[in-house]
């Protein structure tokens, strides 16, 4: 595996995902009960905006910059608001140019009765997320394969308590670029068979969506009770050669949870948005 999340930390993306990511752990804990959370992609967990890396490709500028830029002068919506608190929050934790990865949100945003797992193929990124979460004991990282964890740690049981709660987030790297779809829609398939309550979020890249039909059409057929599109396109889609915006397959997403991302999603795309950007939120299965 050659993909290295810190190139891209912070980019429109992450901005994307991150809003989304917390505005799920937010329904989640809403209710008094624990929840479990599975990171299958976890990466490193922290990143740091100046290091080598993040500088070389600079897409923070037109991610958490811009979206910091456009919060100073003007209001933003209350989920971008608890976004870039997070955000805050790890920089006042770890230095100014500081940019949290989904683990790091997990920990910020669920409770002491919750639980995470995390886990990350790559050696080197794994190593890293162990040394950053060694004194978290609401958190377990596995340097192991995502899609085999959600085998291996579906339906979730922590100790003595089994969870009926909970959220899985699987962030690929696409690599295997349209392939990668197969791999996380048979991995979500079974998923839903272990742990058929849970909520499942896969993030996935755009770069042309007509080349996507496929894929939503076996996202459709998945056994969920409910299957929303959440869609960010910072650009049209009219360039096969660079990622144009992504998206979020959430299934058994939260109840109206359409609605509250509604203003989340226009907020992005007035903030990060190219001239020709849009923004989606569709059902391809309604909840009952």
């Amino acid at each position: 595996m050659n993909y290295h999340h810190a190139f891209h930390a912070g980019n429109h993306a992450d901005a994307l995902k991150h809003v989304v990511l917390l505005a799920l752990c937010e329904a989640l804990t809403a209710k008094p009960t624990p929840v479990f959370a599975l990171d299958t992609h976890a990466g490193a967990g922290l990143y740091r905006l100046d290091d080598d890396e993040a500088r070389r490709t600079g897409e923070a500028a037109d991610g958490i910059d811009r979206l910091c830029a456009a919060a100073a002068s003007a209001p933003v919506a209350p989920g971008v608001a608890r976004y870039l608190a997070a955000v805050a929050a790890c920089r006042a934790e770890h230095g100014e140019r500081a940019y949290p990865g989904s683990p790091w949100l997990l920990a910020h945003a669920l409770r002491a009765q919750d639980r995470i797992a995390c886990c990350e193929l790559r050696e080197e990124e794994a190593l890293a997320l162990k040394r950053q979460f060694a004194h978290e004991p609401r958190l377990a990282a596995h340097a192991r394969d995502g899609y085999a964890a959600m085998r291996a740690l579906l339906p979730p049981k922590v100790g003595d308590t089994r969870f009926a709660r909970g959220l899985v987030l699987i962030d690929p790297p696409y690599e295997a670029q349209l392939d990668e779809f197969d791999a996380a829609l048979t991995a979500i398939a079974d998923g839903l068979a272990r742990w058929s309550q849970g909520i499942y979020a896969l993030w996935y890249p755009i770069k042309r969506r007509s080349a996507l039909m496929p894929f939503y059409r076996a996202a459709a057929a998945l056994p969920a009770k409910s299957a929303l599109l959440c869609e960010l396109l910072v650009r049209p889609d009219d360039s096969p050669l660079r990622m144009n915006g992504s998206g979020l397959l959430i299934l058994n997403a939260p109840w109206r949870f359409d609605a509250a991302l509604a203003p989340e999603l226009h907020a992005l795309e007035a903030a990060l948005g190219e001239p020709g950007a849009s923004s989606r939120l569709q059902w391809l299965r309604e909840p009952a």
